[in-house]
């Protein structure tokens, strides 16, 4: 697909997900299995352009002076791929899957405004309801810290360690570049992407296959570092979901005692199953929603 085709995708797709108020991955699948001569690689950059206008909505709409879903587009992809609008016109230059462009009002605003110039809330994406809140907890740097959220994250795992150490799972991970993650002692990152670059495929390689890591942001690492789960007790994780700190907190206790995962939503639950095979965990017992879970209150 050529440029113009991944723009009028991307417009698509987000009005499909204001529309019909659907989960963002969930479109983004759809939208692929309907368009199939879409390769992986133009369905990454559809991807990037999708969740970076969700990301920075304000303030991609304050510079262009428009928050239509289309201006937000083109705004994302002049931000996102460092291009003016010269270079960007050339690009779509008959490409007939392009659609129309923003006014030039529009582009001459998204060149000359400056961001820094613009309230508090729209420097930091996040709508007004939520600037007092971050200011509370932050104080001057709130801006900032907001504004952090709006980037491009890093692909997150967390090593195995009932399989094996950060240092072996990094050298398996060394051709894309994998380092320690900066708190986690168990976390190995990548690097964020640029412009229409995309993450690579870890979930294909073998080390994933044997279990060796899993994908998990940073946070949610902590969080079960924190839980100060030990080997050898009872532990109830109550909203499980896919099991992701399930299985950080089974390695945690060293496989050990027994960790009890629970969530009111089948679905959501559903793929613990392989995960805690491909691991090799062996004390976590998962709870079917209709359960009664009141005999572990004396454990």
């Amino acid at each position: 697909m050529r440029l113009g085709g991944r723009i009028a995708a991307a417009i698509e797709i987000l009005e499909d997900i204001a529309a019909r108020h659907r989960p963002v991955a969930d479109a983004l699948k759809d939208w692929g299995l309907s368009h199939r001569f879409a390769g992986s690689g133009d369905r990454a950059a559809i991807g990037n352009i999708v969740y970076d206008v969700l990301r920075k909505k304000r303030s991609l709409g304050w510079r262009m002076e428009d928050d239509s879903v289309p201006a937000l587009v083109f705004g994302a992809v002049l931000d996102g791929l460092d291009m003016d609008v010269k270079e960007l016109a050339t690009r779509l230059d008959g490409d007939r899957f392009a659609p129309d462009m923003p006014s030039a009002d529009a582009f001459a605003a998204f060149r000359t405004r400056d961001l820094s110039t613009a309230p508090g809330a729209v420097r930091a994406d996040v709508p007004d309801w939520l600037a007092a809140h971050f200011e509370q907890a932050f104080g001057e740097g709130w801006t900032d810290e907001a504004a952090a959220l709006s980037a491009r994250p890093p692909l997150d795992m967390r090593v195995n360690t009932l399989k094996v150490d950060r240092e072996k799972l990094a050298k398996a991970l060394a051709p894309f570049a994998a380092e320690p993650s900066p708190i986690s002692p168990h976390g190995l990152r990548i690097a964020p992407v640029d412009g229409a670059g995309r993450h690579p495929n870890v979930q294909v390689e073998a080390a994933f296959q044997k279990g060796w890591f899993e994908i998990q942001d940073e946070g949610s690492q902590v969080v079960s570092l924190l839980a100060g789960a030990r080997p050898g007790q009872q532990v109830l994780d109550f909203c499980a979901g896919a099991g992701g700190k399930s299985l950080a907190l089974a390695a945690n206790m060293e496989n050990t005692g027994q960790i009890h995962a629970y969530d009111s939503d089948r679905q959501r639950l559903a793929p613990i199953h392989d995960r805690l095979k491909r691991a090799e965990v062996r004390n976590v017992q998962v709870h079917a929603p209709r359960d009664d879970l009141s005999d572990l209150e004396s454990r």
